[in-house]
């Protein structure tokens, strides 16, 4: 395996995590359970877990949520170990990695949220048509190696017949900062982004929205919360409320307007205005973004498995039965 996640079995620090997004501490919180959530990243790619919080979904679960940006998969992880964190938000990869390198206490995941990626391609330029051949020779920039955005673009062109080794794919701009890199620099003719950066450059005449990363890999299992198989052995109860919460999450989004949805989770994204939020959101229910349920199907895991042997991440299989429950998303069901 080319990613090495050994640094998620040795790191035991203590993260400074500075970016505490979204608490769900409405009222007197003295009867709630306490749980710190570790995100890979807050973005209105999730907008169903920020309508279970300004709906108070997990406080009528009984939770008192602490939500976390961790900015990354192996900060997630890393929090995960250390004990800052109780229940981890990214994608499943990670989890095999750190299954993989045999660690015991590894992680499980017990609910999926999103079932396409997230991500957009934008052009530097604007075309009547695009094709996916249209990258050789090109300069696009991507993701870290071993993530799953960079793992599904590189699906997609080989899906389309393209050797990834034909574009010169820059991984070495820190996810986040990619966008602002597309602007300050013309060395680059594409970037992958997901929102709201690829509205944003939109919108600012800097870039043109040209493809969906989920429409064209199809359906993947692109994010799904886990928690350490030894919390999850002695908190059943939480994990199961917190499971409940997503699912309301969830059936909100799917049963509501882009308009509706924006008003709920316009306290997280105070930056963007509601226009924005609108059109982002639309954008994601167009390509049926969010899952029905939270269940993790075997399927799906098989198909992760598949892109990471493709993307030359994974030398052995894991077992479906070890790193994912459906229990508490079935339990979940209205």
């Amino acid at each position: 395996m080319k990613k090495k996640f050994s640094l998620f079995l040795v790191l035991v620090l203590v993260l400074a995590f500075s970016q505490v997004t979204g608490c769900q501490n409405k009222g007197d919180a003295s009867d709630l359970t306490p749980v710190t959530l570790s995100e890979v990243a807050h973005s209105i790619f999730y907008a169903p877990m920020y309508v279970a919080i300004e709906k108070g979904y997990f406080k009528e679960e009984g939770i008192d949520l602490t939500l976390v940006n961790s900015a990354g998969a192996d900060n997630v992880m890393t929090a995960l170990i250390s004990g800052e964190a109780d229940i981890g938000f990214m994608g499943s990869e990670a989890s095999i990695y750190v299954y993989a390198q045999g660690q015991e206490d590894y992680m499980v995941n017990f609910a999926q949220l999103t079932q396409r990626a997230g991500n957009f391609l934008v052009a530097r330029e604007n075309a009547e048509s695009f094709d996916w051949a249209d990258l050789r020779g090109k300069s696009v920039l991507g993701g870290r190696a071993g993530g799953m955005p960079q793992m599904v673009f590189e699906y997609i062109l080989k899906k389309n017949g393209i050797d990834p080794s034909e574009i010169q794919i820059d991984q070495s701009i820190a996810f986040g900062n990619t966008a602002a890199a597309f602007i300050g620099s013309d060395a680059y003719d594409y970037t992958v982004e997901f929102e709201p950066f690829a509205t944003s450059l939109e919108q600012e005449g800097e870039g043109y929205v040209i493809a969906s990363l989920g429409e064209a890999s199809g359906y993947v299992p692109y994010t799904a919360y886990c928690a350490q198989k030894s919390y999850m052995e002695a908190n059943a109860e939480i994990i199961q409320k917190f499971t409940n919460a997503i699912q309301k999450g969830l059936d909100y989004v799917n049963s509501h307007s882009a308009e509706e949805i924006a008003k709920e989770i316009q306290p997280q994204f105070a930056e963007t205005s509601e226009e924005a939020l609108i059109a982002i959101i639309s954008r994601y229910q167009a390509q049926d973004t969010w899952k029905g349920d939270t269940v993790f199907e075997e399927s799906s895991f098989t198909l992760l498995q598949n892109i990471l042997e493709e993307a030359g991440e994974l030398t052995e299989r894991v077992p479906y039965q070890d790193l994912v429950t459906t229990k508490f998303s079935e339990a979940a069901l209205p």
